[in-house]
């Protein structure tokens, strides 16, 4: 019996023959019986599978790969292992297919805009992607369609014919390949970019095959006997490689808000683009028709769920309901509370572009500047074809040779002439105008088309003067920080700004800065700008703010009589604006473990049992929520990420409400558990009790010694009562006084781990929920982890003595590589060119990856040499933003297998020994892909309705309630169809556990809380409506009844169903509780009677 073995690292795509005598060269002749496969998988080097005729063969061939040094193939060395047909096996395969691309148009016609004959398919159940093979113009090509990018398949059987045709509707476009020795991605190589402008496939299959039973499988698989037409398309994009944007014909002028919405419903499937011709444009055309008629409809056609085949009569028929109504309903946009705006994005990936939004975001300082042009900024993100990160393996491929590693995919030139040539949209041309940092880490940026008398050009001047500055990389970064999302607290005249001192130490040549971005602010103007924030109930001890050119923290120094103190590591560039933003402040925030930490603690002697326990506690807490009232009261309070939504399901507990009975509880407390469920399966995200995510600061006092820091915490793990403090009076606290190890992600290097000293310190007392660190030493303890300082940073701060790691080590040297600069001024060209750049050196995903496999499969973990390179490598990636100088990674510290805790798809993976692999395997079969929440039904209505909140009077504020919950539930409905998510406890606890393919949980969450919030705050705004409404109420009475109608057409079975009848939408629960706590009262029979004035 033989064996298969697969060998890497061949420096390009060998023949069968030749593999067969190099390996036999070793093994001895006759032991090959023969070279199943050669090739190259995308960015990686050339491979080998080979099936030996036996086992003694195999390992041979084996023992010398393992054996370092001693299995070359001419100047390369080779790795082998164990190979097994697995889930990259194609099961199935069609050949002499003819591929037609473009849309269906009706549901028996497709309009063809481009076919290929003699195309061959494969694909397979576990391979869950369809591969076309076809040669076009001399050139190999293959394109991959994932399982998850189909919408449906259908199967046309006309009668009477042979051939039979298979319909594949997609919701994105395929990821297209060049065979160049190695298949590395490309652009579409079509005339008129054909598959871009598509939405589906067809096959037009050979007669009498057989179409495998797999695709019955698929749950949008139907087989049709009628009559199907394929017919000659023609391109109806106004450019050719953008694609698709389509413009009304010259003699229709849209506005941009119609015009941006009928290309969205094309690109998301609603419209097939051939049918969008000059006839439709006249039907939506406003100087023609109402234009609230029109926004209507085409609003209505978004959430249809289906591509409509015949929009003219469909929106004929809108339009005479329309014209019937005296006053048509609100159009489902939320109203933004302020501080927010509208923004309209668009995702571009290799092959097509997708119009998006506009959605809710939190303001900057450029957009406040311009606030009547808010139409003619645009949010441009560059993603891969399934809406994820774009990698840079897509823009330049990996292979041995130093040529071919400056080598460019189509992809790169693609994103690079947009950027230069921008995009033209109806009329308006939009231009790169700058992006934050964090902006650059998602592959986005900001565009502006101009106007007279504004341009981007203007925009950039009127921020500041950059001009000293000639690296590209902190050029672009100090741009970007006026486009960093704050709220604009107050104005601040440069006479009530002091500059004060840097505290500095020099070491070994090096000069390190202790107060690397933090400088200080009055008690009094942090009272102002913590209510400008949203923070009623207290005073944050500190901010993170933009005020002109100064970036970083400021924390509240309560002697101080100057409203700013701000130090020249603060400054970035000469500004005139006096506007203090603030991005974010201290504050509570939960503490997880991850796999980083938990490596790096590991390594430095934690044992493995300690994690299996915290994890077992943490599970076990989330079972217990769903019924014991006090568990979940805490879970709540100590694990929740929104403090407000927190707050109701608290203030719920406290009148009796069961987790296991009350349906919004209940349907709350689930989703809930199953998010943090799924994160412990995903990404080891333990919850530690003993923590907190902390804001760095400085001890202005000078007290703390190296080696100490300040530490004090709020929340319900307190026990004393603070009325000292002029800033925090009345919150409960409590101050550290042990040992804590102190991190900052991301962690690498087990130097990175820092184990302190937290102590009392009476002058401190003020700050609370961040973490203080000494101003004096050999090193600042920031820099010591991960290279990090104090203008904004985050650090996991641990204080559980289980979790100490019993060793240390002296933390590494992140001196930053010396910048690339230049002897020229700074252009957008290069600005663009470095944006390109980017994307195509963002290795810190990959270095961290790696870092995790070496980590569990080295002997000493994270102490290995290799770990030490990869973490040496992650901080010259971290620095690329601001240094332009990107991190090389050598194909020794690249990986071709996996543990299988990180659940890679079609790679090949072993089962982790490691701590790591045996917290994810206990995890691995109770954490929900989706929560199993029951449904709020009728029966459950009945049963659940709550007779105690019916309040004497509710009749006659009922009609205006049920009116206000269609208004609601229609506004959540459409918020919930546009980023694709399922339940209503989801998208308002923000525990989002799936989303539509082109938004990320990671990127996209804090928007959605930001909309959800919004619609609360419109909620009660009409709760509270002004006295010239004859229905509000006139007596504290009265507004109990208002508040008891609000919960009666919420829960009450005869309003079951009511307000979504037209959409098919779950009955909703969230509007009552928008006024809980007037309904917290009821409950609580808190009710006064206030007499009748």
């Amino acid at each position: 019996m033989g064996k298969t073995v697969k060998l890497f690292g061949f420096p390009s795509v060998q023949s069968k023959a030749a593999v067969k005598k190099f390996v036999e060269g070793h093994t001895g002749e006759g032991t090959v019986c023969d070279v199943v496969e050669v090739g190259r998988f995308e960015g990686t080097r050339a491979h080998a599978i080979v099936e030996f005729a036996t086992i003694e063969a195999a390992e041979h061939i084996k023992s010398l790969a393992a054996a370092a040094g001693r299995l070359w193939f001419k100047k390369s060395y080779l790795t082998a292992r164990d190979f097994e047909p697995n889930s990259r096996t194609s099961q199935h395969k069609i050949d002499n297919v003819k591929l037609s691309v473009g849309c269906q148009i009706s549901e028996e016609k497709f309009s063809v805009l481009w076919s290929q004959e003699n195309v061959s398919v494969k694909f397979g159940t576990d391979l869950r992607k369809f591969n076309f093979f076809l040669t076009y113009n001399s050139v190999e090509y293959k394109l991959e369609v994932s399982y998850e990018s189909i919408w449906k398949i259908k199967l046309y059987c006309p009668r009477g014919q042979t051939a039979k045709f298979l319909v594949i509707q997609l919701y994105g476009a395929p990821r297209i390949y060049e065979n160049d020795g190695q298949w590395i991605r490309e652009v579409d190589f079509t005339p008129s970019s054909s598959i871009g402008q598509s939405n589906a496939l067809c096959l037009r299959l050979p007669g009498r095959d057989v179409v495998p039973k797999i695709l019955k499988d698929f749950f949008y698989y139907e087989e049709i006997e009628e009559e199907f037409i394929l017919e000659r398309g023609s391109s109806f994009s106004c450019n050719s490689d953008l694609v698709p944007i389509i413009n009304p014909p010259q003699e229709i002028v849209l506005p941009f808000k119609i015009l941006f919405k009928i290309n969205l419903l094309v690109h998301h499937g609603c419209l097939p683009g051939p049918l969008v011709d000059d006839l439709f444009f006249r039907f939506v055309d406003p100087s023609r028709l109402n234009i609230e008629c029109i926004e209507h409809a085409l609003e209505k056609l978004f959430h249809l769920r289906e591509c409509c085949y015949n929009p003219l009569n469909w929106l004929t028929e809108q339009y005479i309901k329309y014209s019937k109504f005296r006053t048509l309903p609100e159009l489902p946009q939320i109203a933004l509370e302020e501080g927010l705006v509208y923004v309209r994005k668009i995702l571009i990936t290799p092959t097509k572009m997708y119009f998006c939004g506009p959605e809710a975001s939190l303001s900057n300082r450029v957009l406040r500047s311009y606030p009547d042009d808010i139409d003619n900024f645009l949010r441009v993100s560059f993603v891969d074809e399934d809406g994820q990160k774009l990698y840079a393996t897509a823009l330049s491929p990996r292979t041995s040779s130093s040529t071919d590693e400056e080598k460019r995919t189509g992809i790169y030139r693609r994103i690079l002439s947009i950027l230069r040539n921008g995009i033209d949209i109806g009329g308006k041309k939009f231009e790169t105008l700058a992006f934050s940092n964090s902006q650059l880490k998602e592959n986005s940026l900001w565009m502006f088309a101009s106007r007279p008398g504004l341009t981007a050009a203007d925009i950039r001047e009127g921020m500041g003067d950059f001009s000293e500055i000639k690296n590209v990389a902190r050029y672009a970064a100090r741009l970007g920080q006026s486009f960093g999302s704050s709220r604009e607290a107050l104005h601040v005249h440069g006479s009530e700004v002091e500059k004060i001192p840097d505290v500095e130490t020099e070491r070994g040549g090096f000069k390190y800065v202790f107060s690397d971005g933090i400088g200080k602010i009055s008690a009094d103007l942090a009272h102002i700008a913590a209510r400008k924030w949203g923070c009623t109930s207290y005073t944050p001890s500190a901010f993170q703010i933009r005020y002109g050119g100064y970036k970083g923290v400021v924390a509240v120094d309560p002697t101080s009589t100057v409203k700013l103190s701000l130090r020249k590591s603060m400054s970035k560039y000469d500004s005139n604006s006096t506007s203090l933003d603030v991005l974010a402040c201290s504050r509570y925030q939960p503490c997880f473990l991850n796999r980083q930490l938990i490596t790096l603690m590991s390594t430095l002697g934690v044992r493995d049992c300690v994690f299996e326990k915290k994890q077992r506690e943490a599970v076990a807490q989330l079972d217990a929520i769903l019924t014991d009232p006090e568990r979940a009261h805490e879970a709540l309070d100590l694990m929740a990420s929104s403090r407000e939504n927190a707050n109701v399901l608290k203030e719920m507990l406290t009148c009796d409400y069961k987790p296991d009975e009350e349906p919004y509880l209940s349907m709350m407390l689930q989703t809930f558990r199953a998010l943090h469920l799924q994160e412990l399966r995903g990404r080891t995200r333990i919850f530690v009790q003993n923590g907190q995510a902390m804001m760095g600061c400085l001890d202005e006092t000078g007290t703390l010694e190296y080696g100490q820091v300040f530490v004090q915490y709020s929340g319900s793990r307190c026990h004393h009562p603070d009325n000292t403090s002029p800033v925090f009076s009345g919150r409960r606290y409590n101050i550290v006084e042990s040992k804590v190890v102190v991190a900052k992600n991301p962690c690498l290097h087990p130097g990175d781990m820092r184990v302190l000293k937290a102590v009392d310190v009476p002058a401190l007392h003020h700050m609370v929920d961040c973490i203080v660190f000494p101003a004096k030493g050999k090193r600042p303890h920031p820099n010591e982890c991960s290279g990090s300082d104090l203008d904004g940073d985050v650090y996991f701060v641990c204080w559980d003595p289980d979790l100490i790691p019993p060793h240390q080590v002296p933390p590494m040297d992140y001196t930053p590589a010396p910048a690339k600069v230049s002897d020229n001024d700074v252009t957008i060209e290069d600005i663009e060119e470095y944006f390109a750049d980017y994307i195509m050196n963002d290795s810190l995903g990959v270095i961290c990856n790696a870092h995790v496999v070496f980590a569990d499969t080295e002997p000493s973990k994270a102490m290995s040499n290799s770990c030490n390179d990869l973490a040496r490598l992650a901080s010259i990636a971290v620095d690329f933003a601001k240094t332009g100088v990107p991190a090389e990674i050598p194909r020794s510290l690249r990986v071709d297998k996996y543990p299988d805790f990180m659940e890679k798809e079609n790679r090949p993976t072993y089962e982790s020994q490691r701590v790591l692999g045996k917290l994810y395997r206990e995890v691995k079969d109770i954490a929900p892909p989706t929560a199993a929440i029951k449904s709020f039904t009728r029966e459950v209505a009945i049963m659940s309705y709550d007779p105690a909140m019916e309040v004497e009077g509710f009749e006659k504020y009922i009609d205006k309630a049920f009116y206000y919950k269609t208004q609601y539930d229609n506004k959540l409905g459409s918020l919930m169809d546009y980023y694709g998510i399922k339940t209503e406890a989801e998208i308002i606890s923000g525990c989002i556990m799936k989303m539509a393919r082109f938004f990320d949980r990671k990127r996209d969450t804090e928007e959605i809380s930001l909309a959800v919030r919004s619609l609360r705050k419109e909620a009660k705004a009409w709760f509270n409506q002004a006295e010239s409404d004859p229905a509000t109420p006139t007596s504290e009475k009265e507004v109990y009844a208002k508040a008891s109608a609000w919960y009666h057409v919420t829960y009450h079975h005869s309003y079951w169903g009511c307000c979504n009848q037209e959409m098919n939408r779950d009955n909703f629960l969230s509007f009552a509780w928008s006024v809980y706590d007037k309904l917290v009262d009821i409950k609580k029979g808190k009710l006064i009677s206030v007499p009748e004035e």
